[in-house]
């Protein structure tokens, strides 16, 4: 998921494989930096990109003992703003949106602040655009010459006092139990709280939300750290607890729901961008502690009428449970309880579980530092396991995965059994993480070689045949069917007659994007923003096919973004074909939940796409 960025000395953790700059990156870089000073001081002003103002305060300055003898390869200035134009390029290079980077030297640390939304082209300057979510966001990031000095990293925004540190010096990581609301103790379970069972027993190690106390007021406008603090304040209240340390959080937490299913357990899938968010904070306890005892469940034996699946399957969630000691009624002690399928709503058993465990398990070895996890044996062992499960042989043709309706984040019945673009994408980048973190050994080389070999195909079967543009779908209207021969062009043996009507006039000139689903004479033309999204994160789309993605949705941004980012198919399923794929679902009715609902939870990984396509211009991106 996150590839290693390099800057000349300066590291910035993300994604799954490591690159360098080029020499004609970084010289390009000094010439564009030399033109726009010139130009400035002829005009006796500043360049600025215009797309945002009052950018946040550079953090208070510390002198580092060290900081004389440290020599950058590119040019830094102290609280210097650095403002570049993609007007000045060469000729007959492709236009692109102003951007704007600021380098701020400080403690040892560089601040890279990011305030143009490039992955999605006007944005920023879009009266609903994402400039107040992501664009005001800076990274902290550190120069690893004075890392040794300087202690661990964590990230924090410009202005508050947080940099590196060691010991007790400022920005030195909280530990989970320490923050307010969080006591890291073992619960009380004498005390009836809000949400507990019939016992009076706490569910699922989360803390109770707040009673409010004082009359309502009037809502007054808040800045955006405000919003922040209210989020992080809401993230720590769905924190778990299991044996007085924090394993994860909740799927959903409302204390006016009396029967809340199973949103009140910890799901794989959903707790991996509240683990980035604390791994980006500099909390890696609650996500080393997600990682291993997930792993712990994985060995687990499980069966449903007599049945067991193959081993390597990750639980779709978990829940905390006190249960009485055998023989002593006062006594009790927390278990963790799984389910993997055979206690959900529908028996599905999650696909995608053990493919998101990988990736978060990559993440928190590259933002952290701490490698010991994944080289551990039990660690090394599931991953082989998930792995093994993944590449074993079947009917299946094709190189990527067959799976049933409701395996990944639709887990309702949607249309979306066979080959779904989500699972696709997250089995791309699993693979990729895996191959990082495999140890090489005797018992691992027939692995990683049937690793790379999968890699390779799924590749070119998802670019080749899931890419949807206006030359493509010309070429599917003058399809010939009922081919038989080791050469022809219409493999999938697809009727032009299926393609729906809304999507001749929907999709742009310029742009396109990867159908949801492919199988013998089926296509799904529905866009699902989430495997668009994690082929752009995960490299598994081309630079050209990623561009045209971005295109699309800013094109088309008022139907996939719109009020309330973002949709997470569009279109929805209506009337007929609505009660025929979905079976009357009456929760996902049309521009409901999975049915074309607005997730905004999406909004994590546009962030991963703005920070790539800001460093597109001086780095060799992930292949």
């Amino acid at each position: 998921m996150f590839a290693l960025w390099r800057l000349g000395a300066f590291e910035v953790t993300w994604g799954p494989l490591e690159t360098q700059p080029t020499k004609a990156g970084v010289e390009r870089w000094r010439r564009r930096e030399s033109v726009i000073r010139e130009a400035s001081r002829a005009r006796g002003t500043c360049v600025a990109s215009g797309s945002v103002s009052n950018p946040p305060s550079p953090p208070t300055t510390h002198t580092h003992p060290s900081a004389s003898s440290v020599r950058a390869p590119l040019p830094c200035r102290h609280h210097r703003k650095r403002t570049y134009h993609d007007g000045v390029r060469g000729h007959g290079t492709r236009p692109r949106p102003e951007r704007s980077v600021t380098w701020l030297s400080c403690d040892g640390c560089v601040s890279l602040e990011i305030t143009a939304l490039v992955s999605f082209r006007e944005a920023v300057s879009h009266p609903m655009g994402f400039a107040p979510a992501a664009a005001l966001l800076p990274l902290r990031l550190a120069c690893p010459r004075r890392l040794a000095d300087a202690g661990p990293m964590t990230f924090a925004r410009s202005g508050d006092g947080a940099g590196l540190g060691k010991g007790g010096r400022m920005g030195s990581p909280q530990c989970p139990s320490s923050l307010p609301g969080n006591t890291g103790a073992r619960h009380d379970h004498s005390v009836k709280r809000p949400g507990g069972d019939e016992s009076g027993r706490s569910v699922n190690g989360a803390a109770p939300a707040p009673v409010p106390t004082k009359a309502p007021q009037r809502r007054q406008r808040r800045g955006p750290h405000d919003v922040e603090d209210e989020a992080w304040g809401l993230l720590r209240e769905s924190v778990v607890n299991y044996c007085g340390s924090p394993v994860g959080t909740i799927a959903a937490c409302d204390p006016n729901d009396a029967s809340p299913l199973n949103y009140d357990q910890v799901f794989i899938r959903d707790f991996v961008p509240s683990g980035v968010a604390f791994l980006l904070k500099g909390e890696y306890e609650i996500v080393r502690n997600f990682i291993l005892h997930t792993l712990q469940l994985q060995s687990w034996e499980k069966t449903m009428d007599c049945h067991s699946p193959g081993q390597g399957l990750m639980p779709a969630s978990f829940k905390v449970r006190v249960i009485p000691l055998d023989g002593d009624d006062d006594a009790t002690e927390e278990v963790l309880d799984p389910d993997f399928g055979e206690a959900a709503i529908g028996r599905v058993a999650p696909v995608d579980s053990g493919l998101w465990w990988i990736i978060l398990l990559r993440a928190y070895g590259k933002c952290s530092g701490d490698l010991s996890v994944q080289e551990r044996i039990d660690v090394q062992t599931g991953i082989k396991m998930i792995v093994k499960l993944c590449l074993a042989d079947g009917f299946d043709m094709f190189p990527t995965l067959l799976v049933t309706d409701g395996s990944c984040m639709i887990d309702r019945r949607m249309g979306i059994h066979g080959h779904p673009l989500e699972i696709q994408a997250l089995f791309y980048s699993a693979l990729l993480c895996a191959r990082e973190m495999l140890t090489p050994e005797d018992g691992s080389a027939d692995l990683i070689r049937a690793l790379n070999s999968r890699l390779i195909a799924l590749s070119f079967h998802i670019r080749e045949y899931y890419w949807l543009d206006k030359r493509k779908l010309n070429e599917i209207y003058r399809y010939k069917t009922e081919e038989y021969s080791y050469d022809a062009v219409n493999k999938f043996n697809i009727y032009p007659d299926q393609i729906p009507p809304w999507l001749v006039e929907w999709i742009p000139p310029k742009g396109g994007y990867f159908i949801g689903n492919l199988q013998p004479a089926h296509m799904d033309f529905r866009f699902f923003s989430l495997g668009n999204l994690w082929s752009i994160v995960s490299s598994l789309a081309t630079s050209h096919q990623s561009n045209s993605v971005l295109d699309l949705v800013e094109a088309k941004w008022s139907d996939l973004v719109a009020e309330m980012p973002m949709k997470i198919c569009y279109p929805a399923l209506e009337d007929q074909e609505w009660k025929f794929i979905t079976g009357s679902d009456p929760k996902n009715t049309p521009w409901s939940y999975h049915n074309g609902g607005s997730w905004p939870t999406l909004l994590w990984q546009v962030y991963i796409l703005q920070f790539y396509f800001i460093c597109e211009e001086m780095f060799i991106g992930p292949t």
